[in-house]
């Protein structure tokens, strides 16, 4: 795969009374090392809470377990490996937040120019559980 890439997030969060969907497509750069494969890229924050800020994200991927770091304005480290709970802060520009995942299933998938990332887990907010969430991750050759 080629250094530029093209990075497309789709997250669905299935609560108890709707769903909600969030999908984050950038331009991102891919590095491969040490048998782990490293994607950055910048996130736009909500328009409302920061306007005209950027989040700089890193995801690393290994064969059975995904890590998405981000820094800036909002700051977290989740990671997900499977049948195994992981909490960290989730630093907002309204304050922090104790997030936890259980990742309940991972599916990785490579190919020459894409990969391929599914993600099911539960999450919990201040140790109460929120929902059930999917996370979807494309990373494609520019």
């Amino acid at each position: 795969m080629t250094k530029e890439v093209i990075v497309s997030i789709a997250g669905l969060q299935y609560e108890t009374e709707q769903e909600e969907a969030i999908e984050v497509i950038s331009l991102g750069e891919y590095y491969f090392r040490n048998g782990k494969h490293f994607v950055l890229y910048d996130e736009l924050l909500d328009q409302e809470s920061a306007p005209d800020k950027t989040v700089r994200c890193t995801l690393k991927i290994s064969k059975n377990q995904v890590e998405l770091t981000k820094k800036g304005e909002a700051a977290s480290h989740m990671v997900f490996e499977l049948g195994k709970s992981h909490m960290n802060y989730y630093t907002t520009p309204y304050g922090d937040l104790m997030i936890g995942v259980t990742t309940k299933s991972i599916d990785i998938v490579e190919a020459e120019k894409e990969i391929m990332v599914e993600l099911f887990y539960a999450l919990d907010v201040n140790y109460q559980y929120v929902s059930e969430c999917n996370l979807t991750i494309k990373i494609t050759e520019r």
